[in-house]
């Protein structure tokens, strides 16, 4: 099909996504995000063209930067200036943060007429309220703790995908002895920390997970498994390639693509990569759950409202939730996304494996209290402590700091950010 007919088929599907009463006019948003990459573009325009099918006026204000800090650092000079934009991409404890500073504003009259408590798992619409009320609507879920892997690649250096850090490390010693780039990776704090709670929960379990990086224990911290975590970063960082500095995330996808890495541990926003490029999983490219121990490390966009002024805009914040939730965008944003979506019961029939896999250790890992929230991504401590963590994961990852001096100095910024 041409990109024309394409373009035309896509608005005929998110012109029929039909919306609650509640929600029948257009209005107009600003929507703030860091949706930047070709997957991600590519998802954010479908939301984009659902919303403007429905007589909307939608402004986009993209920010570079796949950590999103970048674009927090905006959207702070935006609400200090008095200028919030109408929606933002903000995700776990930040939706919070921001409601205690009185910035948000409900959706809670969309929420209780859509029966959004019925469509979201607990732990998920837990995230997306303030003081019991919806202040924000999720777009997907993510599995954070994901391998990517080019199965030419592996096979052409006669590694088969691990399922054990001892597994991971033989075979990315096999891909270096051939000439291949072990690991894709991209030298970003956000990047090294994706790394670092993938390796924490691998070596240490879910409730290992939980002690440390939700909360915050010290004697989880402070520990031997703690050391061995480090341990295996440093290994990490010996299987990368020598230009891996600054790189953005999907460049290091594209070397899995183009066969001059083996491996890359990265979300499912790394699938979207694949797509858009139309590789095929199971043939393509390999998506296989990071080693170690059992667990679902959960990642999850979502939109949050600001207070803003005036009709047009108000009525485009509920127009807004009211599609996001909606069961046709949530199957089509997460089919070019890479993730599966938020709301429950939506048809599995047009989705890979990959996204099958990952909602059935989504289900499993749920009901055996093997779930856990990110990290790395904003989605189980505040923006300053994971600052901290951040800090001293990315220090330890680019220099010659001992496993043992990694844990003691992770120790006192957890302490300092925690005082």
């Amino acid at each position: 099909m041409s990109i024309v007919g394409r373009t035309a088929a896509l608005s005929v599907l998110l012109g029929a996504l039909t919306l609650p009463s509640i929600c029948q006019a257009g209005g107009t948003v600003e929507v703030l995000h860091w949706w930047t990459s070709g997957g991600e573009a590519k998802a954010i325009a479908t939301l984009k063209s659902a919303f403007e099918a429905q007589g909307g006026k939608w402004i986009d204000s993209p920010v570079a930067g796949g950590g999103g800090d970048a674009a927090m650092t905006a959207l702070r000079a935006r609400v200090v200036a008095g200028n919030p934009p109408s929606a933002v991409q903000l995700k776990g404890p930040n939706i919070q943060e921001w409601a205690r500073q009185g910035v948000l504003t409900d959706i809670d009259a969309v929420a209780r007429a859509e029966k959004w408590d019925q469509l979201l798992p607990p732990v998920l619409a837990s995230i997306m309220k303030f003081d019991g009320k919806y202040v924000a609507a999720p777009v997907n879920i993510h599995r954070v703790n994901w391998i990517w892997a080019n199965p030419a690649v592996l096979a052409k250096a006669g590694v088969s995908p691990p399922t054990t850090w001892d597994e991971f490390n033989a075979a990315a010693d096999k891909l270096k002895a051939a000439g291949i780039t072990p690991l894709a990776h991209g030298g970003q704090p956000w990047q090294d920390a994706t790394l670092f709670e993938t390796v924490v929960l691998g070596l240490g379990g879910a409730d290992f997970y939980r002690q440390a990086l939700v909360e915050l224990d010290e004697k989880a911290i402070d520990s031997g498994t703690m050391v061995k975590v480090f341990d295996q970063m440093r290994k990490l960082r010996s299987y990368v390639s020598p230009d891996f500095s600054g790189r953005d995330w999907n460049l290091a996808t594209a070397t899995i693509m183009n066969g001059q890495a083996g491996f890359q541990l990265m979300g499912d926003w790394a699938k979207g990569e694949f797509v858009a490029a139309g590789k095929v999983a199971g043939k393509d490219f390999l998506c296989i759950p990071a080693p170690g121990l059992p667990g679902f490390i959960l990642n999850s966009d979502s939109i949050a409202m600001f207070k803003v002024k005036g009709d047009d805009r108000l009525e485009g914040q509920k127009v807004l939730a009211s599609l996001i939730m909606s069961e046709g965008f949530q199957e089509t944003f997460s089919l070019n996304k890479g993730s599966i979506p938020a709301r429950l019961g939506v048809p599995r029939d047009k989705f890979d494996s990959c996204a099958l896999k990952s909602m059935d250790d989504l289900a499993a890992d749920t009901m055996a209290n093997t779930l856990v929230p990110s990290m790395a991504h904003e989605m189980a401590v505040s923006r300053s402590v994971r600052g901290e963590i951040l800090d001293v994961v990315t220090n330890h990852f680019n220099s010659d700091m001992s496993s043992q001096e990694a844990v003691r100095r992770l120790n006192e910024a957890i302490k300092r950010a925690k005082s």
